[in-house]
């Protein structure tokens, strides 16, 4: 399995699925003019890790596992882009539950309230435990 990487344009974030450093992040503006187009490589990826995990869990049969983060920095999304990041949190969840403890780190800039009022409205619809992280 490999990285995802995908570079930041005028309306798409940067997306760093890093496996080497296990950095995992979604940062920057969300207004793609075909959100599905530019999410679905981000969801089969993480279809993919599912998989991916899953298999290493069974070979090594082991309890204790690493803990993960998942970091969302957004400086803005749209109301489509939403639709996807729940869907992103939610294989997150899959994952968290199945395999391996995740936390969401979700990351914003301290007079963007609205942008953590978001934050906390994914926390309240999927299982998994998120951090507030303020951007100075």
């Amino acid at each position: 399995m490999e990285s995802l990487i995908i570079e930041s344009t005028e309306f798409t974030p940067t997306v760093s699925l890093n496996l080497s450093n296990k950095e995992f992040r979604i940062s920057g503006e969300s207004r793609p003019e075909n959100a599905n187009i530019f999410y679905t490589s981000i969801l089969k990826w993480l279809d993919d890790y599912y998989n991916f995990l899953y298999w290493q869990k069974s070979k090594t049969d082991t309890e204790e596992n690493e803990k993960l983060f998942f970091d969302f920095q957004f400086d803005y999304f749209n109301s489509t882009t939403a639709k996807f990041i729940l869907d992103i949190l939610m294989r997150l969840e899959k994952i968290h539950k199945d395999i391996t403890p995740i936390t969401v780190r979700w990351i914003y800039e301290e007079p963007d309230i609205d942008m953590k009022d978001a934050g906390e409205e994914f926390e309240g619809i999927v299982g998994v435990p998120f951090e507030y992280v303020i951007e100075l």
